[in-house]
């Protein structure tokens, strides 16, 4: 069984280790250990509220008594791309026969050091945003003939919790028995599902294209719904093109809104649009095409307790008339309500 040590160096928390916070959530049988050697000592729950046990080392060495078979990369530096202080952990995670999972922008089985040293160890290097030359396709439209129902994050803003909404939805829909998959557009939704593409890494005219393929890959094995995870903020000025694109490769019978409460300006700076206003952006993008709706908001509320999370979401319930909740804390069974009653 595969036992990750998640490299999250300086930046192991909720918010800035997205993908070895996803692992310690949907892989926890996996993740042994993480490296961050400012919080050694502390455990996964003492960081993040959530993950048990799982220790704090302080480096590559350190991780090496949980007896780890792969290194992954936990974050995701500025511009993705791989810091040079990096590039000893990894070596040496190869040379204590680690595979590598990566995330990153920079393509590490094209570096020709590292290849050597992965083939002197017996050991593999896994890029997720190293792209397949067959995803490089433009969209066909063949949203008009799809059987499944597809789903769609979306959000006010970035990283806002857009994969974990969904995730926790649609495992309220295998629990009933639906036949439903998952389609991970990310580093990470992609190693929890095993199936995606990184769509920030296609070439723009090929997003619409790349998620369609993948959707239509689903849809011909029989899945009743496809959920698809969100990218970026169509409102965002940095991302908004990803997310545009994920909408029109998807075309969405269904989307769900992602919010943040106490969140009220992006990370330009720039204020948030009224949510009523975004869901009929949101919904007006895809209806020009084909009919579709905002049919729930997921609530990210970190930094809330309990009870403020669920005021929050009646307010947010009283403003929209759409049912909210923190899908992470409370389960993804009220918004899987909503959207099998709105397919019917």
């Amino acid at each position: 069984m595969r036992k990750i040590l998640a490299l999250a160096e300086g930046r192991f928390s909720p918010l800035k280790s997205k993908t070895a916070n996803g692992a310690i959530v949907y892989l926890p049988d996996q993740v042994v250990a993480v490296i961050d050697s400012a919080k050694v000592g502390k455990t996964a729950q003492d960081i993040l509220g959530y993950g048990g046990n799982i220790p704090v080392v302080a480096s590559v060495e350190e991780g090496l008594k949980y007896h780890p078979t792969d290194l992954l990369i936990g974050i995701a530096p500025t511009g993705g791309r791989l810091p040079d202080a990096w590039r000893e952990w990894i070596k040496t995670a190869m040379r204590n026969k680690m595979n590598v999972l990566s995330g990153l922008h920079t393509i590490l089985s094209d570096d020709e050091e590292f290849v050597r040293i992965a083939k002197e160890n017996g050991v593999t290097i896994t890029d997720w945003r190293k792209i397949p030359t067959e995803y490089e396709v433009v969209s066909k439209g063949n949203y008009r003939t799809r059987t499944a129902k597809t789903i769609l994050t979306v959000g006010v803003d970035c990283n806002i919790g857009k994969m974990t909404t969904m995730l926790q939805v649609q495992n309220e829909f295998l629990k009933r028995g639906l036949k439903s998959d998952f389609i991970g557009t990310g580093q990470t939704g992609i190693m929890i599902s095993g199936k995606g593409i990184a769509v920030d890494a296609i070439i723009s005219d090929y997003i619409a294209g790349s998620i369609e393929k993948c959707i239509d890959a689903s849809n011909a094995e029989g899945y009743q719904y496809i959920f698809v995870e969100g990218q970026g903020a169509l409102t965002h000025q940095g991302y908004s093109g990803v997310t545009l694109g994920l909408m029109h490769g998807t075309m969405p019978d269904a989307m769900i809104m992602c919010v943040q409460p106490t969140r009220t300006h992006d990370d330009y700076g720039l204020p948030i649009p009224d949510l009523n206003r975004l869901i009929t952006l949101h919904e007006e993008t895809i209806n020009i095409f084909r009919p579709t709706k905002v049919v729930g908001i997921g609530i990210n509320s970190i930094g809330l307790t309990d009870e403020q999370s669920k005021d929050e979401a009646k307010k947010l319930e009283d403003k929209t008339g759409l049912p909210a909740i923190d899908t992470f804390r409370f389960s993804g069974k009220k918004l899987a309500d909503a959207l099998i009653q709105y397919f019917g």
